[in-house]
């Protein structure tokens, strides 16, 4: 017992300490990229590659942030971490067609706490974990914060992480520097952007943009994610 009290303690105080940190500091690595580059290491097939540049949130364009907000989580600044619709919708959908594709109900919060602090296996383990990250980045950092470190470890591409890494890469320009239409084209790649990206447009993912791109005149909110002068 005494054991499993002191496990506990020290589990709170490292995971708060790192949680504190990241709120300051960059995280100089998450688990999913030591995956992806261990496993381009070992398979023959692909190259080698690991593109990383971060940058404030003032230095990423209001158009991309809109994008993934239209994309991956519209109810952002409304939530406190957690979609308990959206997240009964996937349940239920998921359900009906079991076996077929996952509808996901991640929040933009739920993932940056997965990709900062978690490897991406789908286990109820992991979940538990990601629930537990999710409320204290939601309590530590704020939204600002939040969509600054997701838009700056976010996977964009086979060894490419970070808007501004897949800015150069995609499109010779900084994420500052992104129109309506580059960024709908990021975030549209977000739930799997090794298959699907700028590099390779399908008539689905062209589609979707235009989707992304009418809902994008229905967010703004680049006003809120700055900070205050």
């Amino acid at each position: 017992m005494k054991f499993f009290r002191m496990f506990f303690i020290v589990f709170v105080a490292v995971t708060l300490f790192f949680t504190l940190l990241y709120k300051f500091v960059n995280p100089p690595l998450t688990p999913l990229m030591a995956q992806r580059f261990v496993e381009q290491i070992f398979d023959e097939e692909k190259e080698v590659r690991f593109k990383r540049d971060y940058v404030p949130i003032e230095d990423i364009s209001p158009n991309l942030i809109n994008a993934v907000v239209a994309s991956e989580d519209g109810k952002f600044m409304q939530h406190s971490g957690f979609d308990f619709e959206e997240l009964e919708r996937s349940y239920k959908s998921n359900k009906a067609n079991k076996g077929k594709k996952i509808r996901g109900g991640s929040t933009i919060s739920m993932q940056t706490a997965k990709n900062a602090f978690l490897f991406p296996h789908r286990t109820y383990v992991r979940k538990a974990f990601e629930a537990y990250f999710t409320k204290l980045i939601e309590l530590m950092w704020g939204k600002k914060r939040i969509m600054e470190v997701y838009l700056n470890i976010i996977e964009f591409g086979d060894g490419i992480y970070g808007c501004e890494a897949a800015a150069q890469h995609y499109f010779n320009k900084s994420a500052k520097e992104l129109t309506k239409t580059e960024a709908a084209q990021l975030a549209v790649s977000l739930p799997n952007p090794r298959k699907f990206n700028p590099d390779n447009r399908t008539q689905y993912f062209n589609k979707r943009v235009r989707t992304i791109k009418a809902r994008m005149y229905k967010v703004d909110l680049s006003k809120k994610t700055k900070p205050k002068k």
